[in-house]
């Protein structure tokens, strides 16, 4: 019987890195070149980064329900989040229905308004027809708007509005456009939510992965529990605030008699995410709508029924900023009111609606990665301990803050 040839591997020589490393020049070319690509295709894609981000912001938001719905059922996370989306989509939709349905008939009530006030003018020239002294007398000119040619101006008017009247066809498809488009942002954002919130289990090993030495990885993961903090407190405590101040001012302006108290009140909610100015905007169009309603069951004048809502909606927001804000919110930002409101402003010339709304808790993120920054460069710890922070050392338990107060003291020795 023969021999079979054994082959034996041989034992393989570890491989070493041949590629050169990179020079310092080498690596700043290479950083500055891609800042700059990635903010080419920041300005490029400015409205596609926008959907995306609100995707995120819809998907982090609703995880928590997500979780909670996950744990106490034997239903799967993906049916979950189908469901929940679902239940969302539904929602979204009879929203902009109502909305619709509630323009709709204000735009009767525009038009049925408007003979009306041709009406009043006629009558108001009438009884000035009756006058026998010219109405207006300005140096040695008088006018008298009876005897003025109104037949000419309002041929002048009609063909100023002619032209107008001849651009309707392309005016509807515009509007035809501009729907698709809504349409389809609005499912792009649904789908990418989708996915996002499929993914957030995974995103604390994508950190992990991320941040290759034991150090480094600690701090990813105080940062990202610090971002979570951040995000949390603002985002969902935001939510809870406005579906307050929605019922709150839906139902108080309903009582006191101001017309589209419904329409006012969802004003009012979605401007809470507006963090300073947005209840300010909130409570100047509740005014405007007090003063210019032509009656009030109070029977009082247009002003003093304005000034009437205006106290209203400071005792509105004076109980949420000594009540619920601190409840809710807390000192999570931990921000200026005047950098608040500088935020505001620069996000919203950057990108919108959507960058007013995201100011506070990126300014927020930002000083987190500052504090960080600022700590590293001079060799401090990278997160301040328990006794600087009086936020951290209300949630922990009185053993578990004398055992932080203790830790410091002893690093503080060392």
């Amino acid at each position: 019987m023969a021999e079979t040839d054994q082959v034996i591997p041989e034992e393989s020589e570890p491989q070493q890195n041949s590629s050169p490393f990179w020079g310092r020049s080498t690596k700043i070319v290479v950083i500055v070149a891609v800042l700059l690509l990635a903010a080419l295709t920041a300005w490029r894609f400015q409205g596609l980064i926008i959907m995306t981000v609100t995707a995120g912001v819809i998907a982090f938001i609703i995880n928590p329900l997500i979780n909670s719905v996950n744990q106490r059922t034997r239903i799967s996370r993906g049916w979950v989040i189908l469901l929940i989306y679902l239940v969302l989509a539904l929602a979204v939709v009879w929203l902009f229905v109502a909305l619709g349905v509630a323009a709709y008939e204000q735009a009767g009530d525009l038009i049925e308004l408007i003979p009306n006030l041709f009406d009043q003018i006629v009558a108001l020239l009438e009884s000035l027809d009756q006058r026998s002294e010219p109405v207006v007398i300005f140096d040695q000119f008088t006018i008298d708007p009876v005897q003025l040619p109104w037949d000419s101006i309002t041929n002048q008017i009609l063909g100023l509005v002619e032209p107008t009247l001849s651009t309707s066809g392309q005016f509807l498809r515009q509007i035809a456009t501009t729907t698709v488009r809504t349409v389809g942002n609005f499912l792009f954002v649904f789908v990418i939510s989708i996915y996002l919130a499929i993914e957030f289990p995974h995103f604390g090993k994508y950190i992990d992965s991320a941040a290759s030495q034991p150090g480094y990885r600690d701090d990813a993961k105080n940062l990202s529990k610090e971002f979570g903090r951040i995000w949390d407190a603002f985002l969902r405590g935001q939510v809870i605030l406005g579906v307050v101040i929605f019922v709150v001012v839906w139902l108080g302006l309903s009582l006191l008699g101001v017309r589209n108290s419904l329409t006012l009140g969802l004003l009012s909610g979605i401007l809470e995410f507006i963090p300073t100015l947005g209840p300010v905007i909130g409570t100047g169009v509740a005014m405007m709508v007090a003063f210019f309603q032509p009656q009030n069951p109070w029977g009082l004048e247009s002003w003093q029924f304005a000034l009437i809502v205006l106290v209203f909606m400071i005792i509105v927001q004076q109980i949420e900023n000594n009540l619920l804000v601190p409840r809710i919110v807390g000192g999570a930002l931990d921000l200026h009111p005047l950098i608040v409101i500088i935020g505001v402003l620069m996000g919203a010339s950057l990108a919108g609606i959507l960058g007013a709304v995201l100011a506070a808790p990126i300014l927020a993120s930002l000083k987190l990665v500052g504090q960080y920054v600022w700590r590293k460069l001079f060799d401090l710890p990278p997160f301040p301990v328990a006794e600087e922070r009086p936020d951290l050392m209300e949630s922990l338990s009185p053993e578990q803050s004398a055992e932080s107060i203790d830790a410091a003291d002893t690093s503080n020795d060392e």
